[in-house]
């Protein structure tokens, strides 16, 4: 009985999740967009500090191994630190869809589609 109750709450509340959410206005796209350019630049950042800590670390460990006469190889070719600067965040500028001619229709009909001719004098049958 138990088993049952928790399998028809879990479909229960997986039906919830599945049910349409409504659309972002422009406004959360627009603060989506940039908490993502915020995020990916937290990430340089982070990168950039790793890297001078890591060039640190591997100075200070050549400099003991020689004062200590410690034979060492010498250090992989790295790429040097890029420091990523200040966060800037430039919105894109997007066209509405009309502007792109995405839902524009080709051209405005300037007569109805039919005539009152009959179809049999526009396409006659071919005789066999």
């Amino acid at each position: 009985m138990k088993k049952l109750l928790i399998a028809s709450l879990l479909v229960s509340a997986s039906s919830m999740t599945l049910a349409k959410l409504p659309a972002l206005s422009d406004d959360a796209k627009a603060k989506a967009a940039e908490a993502a350019a915020k995020t990916a630049w937290t990430g340089k950042v982070e990168a950039y500090q790793l890297c001078t800590v890591q060039d640190k670390v591997a100075a200070g460990y050549f400099q003991s191994s020689k004062a200590a006469g410690k034979e060492t190889k010498p250090a992989a070719a790295t790429p040097a630190c890029t420091d990523p600067g200040a966060f800037v965040y430039t919105p894109p500028d997007a066209k509405p869809l009309e502007a792109a001619g995405a839902h524009s229709p080709a051209a405005t009909a300037t007569s109805p589609p039919s005539g009152k001719q009959p179809d049999a004098v526009v396409n006659p049958a071919k005789k066999s």
